[in-house]
């Protein structure tokens, strides 16, 4: 297996022979996740410290249970009553880490670009799980590892990501990594939620659903970031449902056989009609849950097998 990369930081610095890799190993965790022991010894010894800046039930209860089935001793810091909210730096931070001497450190920041700051400072493997509006690359890992399980491959796929581009890391992630291994991406939502200049990166924009959607093989919703919204980006929930909300009308334009995803959390008669998302023939939200496990036991483990082919070093 080739995977050559210190940090997990973000989609767009690996290559597509290291995506591959990632997930072909989050297969096998996916096998020893459904059985009955679901304990592997690869981290033991190895300590993981969670840092989340920002709330995310689901992201950071991956992680921890990702973390503890690889045998790693697992601590989550509660960042609300951190020195950090105290007055004292992300440098400072990163130097009273140090000193704890962590072996990988999961971070999620509201501020785009801390996570590599915090790489730069710390002596140990650090994943970024979510970093203001830049990325959030195990989110985009497992959408590519559900992807890739529902649908046989991974390439010349059509996938229309739908909703809040604007405010999304996720769907930057997965724009970045769906590119890579070559799909068709179209992006698809109001004007008033697409960044400007969003067509440079090789995508098709679409402010239509039915013109979007039309004979899609994926069809990936994103939920409205209302927290990073501070106007009137659309007029009400009950017109964006009308005209960007995924309903069964709306996905009879898609591929008989296209699969339906969300990042959660749903905002269900907002994002997703509710039938659509339970549809377990369509609908593989779920799947998408059990793979991010698998997906941040992968990464965790090729992380801790570069950590420990380098010498220890010493930060001056």
């Amino acid at each position: 297996m080739r995977f050559d990369q210190r940090h997990l930081l973000g989609i767009e610095a690996l290559r597509p022979d290291e995506i591959t890799t990632l997930l072909d190993l989050a297969d096998k965790y996916v096998t020893l996740n459904r059985s009955r022991n679901k304990r592997s010894g690869i981290l033991s010894g190895l300590t993981q410290v969670n840092m989340f800046f920002e709330n995310s039930t689901r992201t950071q209860a991956s992680f921890e249970l990702a973390g503890k089935r690889l045998g790693a001793d697992v601590m989550s810091m509660a960042m609300a009553a951190s020195s950090i909210k105290k007055g004292e730096t992300l440098v400072d931070t990163a130097l009273t880490l140090n000193a704890m001497h962590p072996d990988l450190l999961v971070v999620r920041h509201p501020n785009s670009g801390a996570v590599d700051l915090l790489s730069q400072k710390v002596n140990c493997a650090v994943i970024n799980a979510g970093d203001g509006r830049h990325e959030h690359p195990t989110q985009a890992l497992l959408d590519a590892l559900t992807i890739r399980r529902a649908k046989g491959r991974l390439h010349r796929l059509t996938v229309a990501i739908c909703g809040d581009i604007a405010h999304s890391r996720v769907a930057r992630s997965n724009l970045l990594l769906l590119h890579k291994m070559e799909n068709r991406v179209r992006l698809i939502g109001p004007p008033t939620l697409m960044p400007a200049g969003i067509e440079a990166f090789g995508v098709e924009v679409y402010h239509d659903m039915a013109e979007g959607l039309r004979d899609a093989d994926v069809v990936m919703m994103l939920r409205l970031q209302k927290e990073r919204m501070d106007g009137g980006f659309i007029p009400s929930e009950r017109e964006y449902f009308y005209r960007y909300g995924l309903d069964a009308e709306k996905l009879a334009l898609a591929r008989d056989d296209a699969i339906v995803m969300h990042p959660g959390p749903m905002n269900r008669g907002v994002e997703i009609d509710g039938t659509i998302a339970d549809d377990i023939n369509r609908s593989v939200i779920q799947e998408q849950v059990e793979m991010g496990v698998a997906v941040r036991m992968a990464a965790m483990d090729l992380l801790s097998r570069n950590l420990r082919a380098r010498p220890t070093e010493v930060m001056a």
